[in-house]
């Protein structure tokens, strides 16, 4: 390979780079406007917290039903890359565990309005569940076996159950100012915890 080769070779990777960064911080922006105003708020609103115009938007997502699968799917994976990181950066397992914890209640937030959307007969959507639990569950499981074998916890807990007993704890918490679900999921990990 010359030299003309590798300058082509590198510019190519150097546009795909940009291009992934431009399409996460497009999902970023649908995610903080989901949080805020639901999965039916405009388009032009998601754009403009994203800085782009429209036509970015519908290049990339050309339906709202593309959009939310991307928004899910981003969501869900930055949920399941933080978890290693989280076990080699945290002080104990036990504080990675809680950390993750926390950015899964992050994500089901981030699902504000998505449940009735996922009613819909989209055969994008019915694919999101077990993708969700594909990719989360090892994570949880992970988290949960480390903070075990270092005497943290109780070596008997279950990722699948752990997970649905947080997201239970988040249902209606968007209906309620006086419900603070975040308080109650971490008294549940808390609690996880070997006296």
């Amino acid at each position: 390979m010359n030299g003309s080769d590798e300058n082509v070779g590198r510019a190519a990777q150097s546009k795909r780079a940009d291009a992934r960064r431009n399409k996460e911080t497009l999902l970023d922006a649908a995610a903080a406007v989901f949080v805020r105003s639901g999965v039916e708020a405009p388009v032009r609103d998601i754009a403009a917290e994203a800085g782009v115009g429209l036509g970015t938007i519908y290049r990339h997502f050309p339906t709202r039903a593309d959009l939310i699968i991307a928004v899910y799917r981003h969501q869900v994976d930055a949920c399941a890359e933080a978890g290693p990181e989280l076990l080699s950066t945290s002080a104990t397992a036990h504080a990675a565990l809680g950390q993750w914890i926390d950015l899964f209640v992050d994500f089901l937030v981030t699902k504000h309005g998505l449940a009735a959307v996922l009613q819909s007969d989209n055969a994008g959507f019915e694919t999101l569940h077990a993708y969700f639990l594909d990719r989360l569950v090892p994570v949880c499981a992970q988290l949960l076996d480390a903070a075990a074998r270092s005497g943290e916890i109780r070596p008997d807990l279950e990722a699948y159950e752990l997970m649905r007993g947080v997201g239970n704890l988040c249902i209606g918490a968007d209906n309620d100012p006086r419900y603070d679900a975040r308080r109650l999921v971490e008294l549940l990990i808390a609690g996880l915890r070997r006296p």
